[in-house]
């Protein structure tokens, strides 16, 4: 299979066409059908990558850990704790070290310029599983998951509640706008996408027959929604003392049933997770104790009820980071 992108950095979806998109998609659900089925598909024998975390992950580390050695690679993790880039040896030259020893590097942390410094002078395919900015390789299994219950994602309308200015929402908007998709992000005026960033999706949108709307009011917002998502209010590497007013400007954006009750009928929710539902987290405890809170960004009654496909995406994530690895290590 000839893969339109090999040897391409995935960095943030801007830099992808459409179709591009679509392959990957395409690709994740054939190997996650191969992996239901028990086939073997070490299609990257021998190859080595290594995975560069400076933000903790569950769900980012043990998808490309896994994605890799069902592909047959060897991988490596490096913690903060365990790599001098930026302290002793400026990220330059660690992209060149680790290009010359690796086939691939996924980076997740903080700012997108360290990413997209390692991709200028790896001279491997650079992978971001997360930055401030963008955290594209999500979108896939977003977008596989949605596919998964309504066969396409074409025409369908996703509302992101919360903070819509942080890295989800705002791949969200460039994977909708790419994809077609009506995107709206809902949320207080303050915590609304970057105007340069909404002026670009919304002329990407017009392309595909897409659209890109921010909205204030959770009902209106909601109505006929496909899909309704959400993230943390506070996202990683923020400060703690920020809850207080996160908490004041986005509790009227708590998803609740309220807001499911006028989604389409066959409409899901997601949450890229972890998810402040109940009271089974340190943070969430902590929380609770200073604000009297027991459920944050989305209620547990939502969470765990029927219409959350949360731990489908979660899965997903294995498969489509899998997808983005394979599509830009092969060699045509």
């Amino acid at each position: 299979m000839h893969s339109p992108i090999s040897g391409r950095n995935f960095l943030k979806l801007l830099d992808f066409s459409s179709e591009e998109i679509r392959f990957l998609i395409d690709t994740a659900k054939e190997f996650k059908r191969k992996k239901k089925a028990g086939e073997s598909h070490r299609y990257l024998e021998g190859k080595n990558i290594v995975l560069l975390f400076e933000k903790t992950s569950t769900r980012t580390r043990c998808s490309f850990e896994v994605a890799g050695h069902d592909l047959g690679m060897s991988v490596t993790y490096l913690d903060p704790k365990s790599c001098q880039m930026g302290k002793k040896e400026s990220i330059e030259d660690t992209a060149q070290v680790l290009g010359r020893m690796f086939d691939g590097i996924e980076y997740r942390g903080f700012g997108q310029e360290i990413v997209q410094c390692l991709a200028d002078n790896a001279g491997v395919p650079v992978w971001n599983g997360l930055t401030d900015d963008f955290h594209p390789t999500q979108m896939i299994a977003d977008m596989l998951t949605i596919e998964e219950n309504f066969d396409t994602c074409f025409g369908k309308k996703l509302v992101f509640m919360g903070d819509a200015q942080n890295n989800v929402a705002n791949s969200l908007m460039v994977v909708c706008a790419k994809m077609g998709m009506h995107f709206v992000a809902c949320g207080p005026a303050e915590q609304m996408p970057a105007a340069d960033l909404v002026a670009t999706c919304t002329e990407l949108a017009a392309q595909t027959g897409g659209s890109v709307t921010l909205c204030e009011d959770p009902i209106e917002a909601c109505t006929g929604a496909h899909v309704i998502y959400t993230d943390i209010w506070v996202s990683m590497g923020e400060p703690m003392e920020l809850w207080a007013e996160r908490i004041r400007l986005l509790k009227p954006y708590q998803v609740t049933t309220e807001l499911l009750d006028v989604m389409a009928p066959d409409g899901i929710f997601l949450h890229c997770l972890p998810a402040f539902h109940d009271l089974g987290t340190d943070i969430g405890r902590e929380i609770q104790e200073q604000f009297g809170l027991s459920e944050m960004e989305v209620t547990d009654e939502v969470f765990r009820g029927p219409r959350s496909r949360v731990f489908d995406e979660a899965e997903n994530r294995m498969h489509s980071i899998k997808a983005i690895m394979w599509a830009t290590l092969t060699e045509d």
